[in-house]
């Protein structure tokens, strides 16, 4: 008689890279016969794969060890696993705080864990498997997709090279290590044949991919032969390092009609003097110089950033400089990180700390602006016709949800789609991942509003 599979749950916290690894995981885990279960409580092994990033992602992850602990003490839960960047940035001091937990494993160990759990279930020990992070999934790796079925993240590269003063990811990532454009291409290949009509490609530095390869590897080499693929519809670039923005790239993105009018580019600051203490490679005029360029060379652009506020230095002089940088760009989206000193890295040791209430202050005020813009942008829309991809039925109102080219998924706003009877479950009308021409009657800050076009 066979044993009965252990059931298993994966809670995933943190960035869309951290998504794959967990989708991943749970792929072995189903290949070496765990039955996967949607709730917490009904799994015999939940695994926590965590963000330690920043501040708040690490108290995220700490609070959601201990809301699992708390099932493992009442019996629903029989082993409590903790993966991922706060496993491998913190093992000794995870496992003397928490003994609830019965295995912590680093971000390099995600192809073992189908070993691990059964080496852990032969003799409970060791608690830690933390080695270097040097892994990198490719196209023969199992993946259970947790995304709409239509819609997903593709990892191309894993690590980063640069030296960024606040950043610990290189220290729990490990070193920049691309995939071969055969590896993602036969990737996408066979995403396209399952139904997925949007990839989202993601690494910690998007336009460093295949340079470490030496091999004539480039990211634009990448995207001609992705824009081959059957069945995609959408190709977006997602956490694009300002580097390496050359005319090739530019070029392929403007011409193809599968690849998303839409980069993500995290400028973190403009000013001069903080630029050069984050250790982040570009001068203000250089960072300019790389939004003017992206503009120019792709007609009807949406342009991501992200920024930093609250920096160790940061004077209000160089805060205004970056609100007038906000005011004067006009980004179409943006996101502001209030900065966190993370043990480890250069700009903990860092003097001229700024206030916690100051820091609030700062990331108020540019959100506020990025409101007042990302709105009049919207209200432009009003009356424009757009290409929808549905994302979203609610069967308690008379209102669909989607996204158009410009709107990446999680991060940014949505459109409403007025007028489809979805109260009805069996009504006749569009479904996930079905692309529609919808007019746009109305804008919110981040939203948009409008109703189906019909022939």
């Amino acid at each position: 008689m066979s044993r009965q599979k252990q059931k298993f749950n994966i809670v995933s916290l943190g960035c869309a890279r951290n998504l794959v690894d967990s989708e991943v995981m749970a792929g072995l885990l189903q290949k070496n016969d765990y039955q996967i279960v949607q709730q917490p409580e009904d799994a015999d092994i939940v695994l926590v794969n965590t963000c330690g990033f920043i501040g708040p992602a690490k108290e995220e992850s700490i609070e959601t060890i201990l809301e699992v602990s708390r099932l493992k003490e009442e019996g629903k839960v029989k082993k409590l696993v903790v993966a991922g960047c706060l496993s491998q940035r913190y093992p000794d001091e995870l496992a003397r705080e928490l003994p609830e937990v019965d295995l912590f494993i680093g971000t390099g160990e995600v192809p073992r864990i189908g070993e691990i759990l059964r080496e852990h279930d032969a003799n409970s020990i060791p608690r830690k498997y933390i080695g270097l992070p040097n892994y990198l999934y490719d196209h023969t790796t199992p993946r259970l997709r947790s995304t709409p079925s239509y819609t997903t993240f593709l990892k191309v590269s894993e690590g980063c090279d640069h030296k960024c003063a606040f950043c610990i990811i290189p220290q729990l990532r490990g070193p920049h290590r691309s995939r071969s454009i055969e590896s993602v291409v036969s990737e996408a290949t066979a995403l396209g044949q399952n139904g997925v009509k949007e990839i989202n490609l993601i690494a910690q530095d998007l336009t460093a991919y295949g340079r470490d390869r030496k091999d004539g590897t480039t990211l634009h080499a990448l995207l001609r032969e992705m824009a081959q693929v059957e069945g995609i519809h959408w190709i977006r670039l997602l956490y694009a390092y300002p580097n390496f923005l050359d005319h090739a790239l530019l070029d392929v993105i403007r011409e193809s009609d599968k690849i998303c009018k839409y980069v993500d580019i995290p400028l973190q600051h403009v000013s001069k003097s903080l630029l050069q203490r984050m250790r982040r490679g570009k001068s203000g005029s250089a960072v300019r110089e790389a939004v003017d360029r992206l503009r120019a060379a792709i007609p009807g652009l949406t342009l991501r950033t992200s920024l930093i506020v609250g920096f160790p230095g940061e004077t209000e002089a160089d805060f205004a400089e970056l609100l007038d940088f906000v005011e004067a760009t006009q980004f179409d989206r943006l996101g502001v990180f209030k900065y966190s000193a993370e043990e480890g890295t250069a700009a903990a040791r860092l003097a001229e700390t700024v206030p916690e209430e100051e820091k609030e202050r700062r990331w108020q005020e540019i959100m506020e602006l990025q409101s007042s813009i990302s709105r009049k942008k919207n209200e432009a829309l009003i009356g424009s016709i757009q290409r929808v991809m549905i994302d979203e039925v609610d069967h308690g109102s008379e209102r669909l949800s989607g996204r158009t080219q410009a709107h990446a998924p999680e991060v940014d706003g949505v459109v409403y789609v007025d007028g489809y009877d979805v109260i009805d479950e069996e009504a006749d009308g569009p479904r996930g991942g079905e692309m529609i021409d919808v007019k746009i009657h109305a804008a919110l800050d981040y939203d948009l509003i409008g109703e189906k076009l019909h022939a």
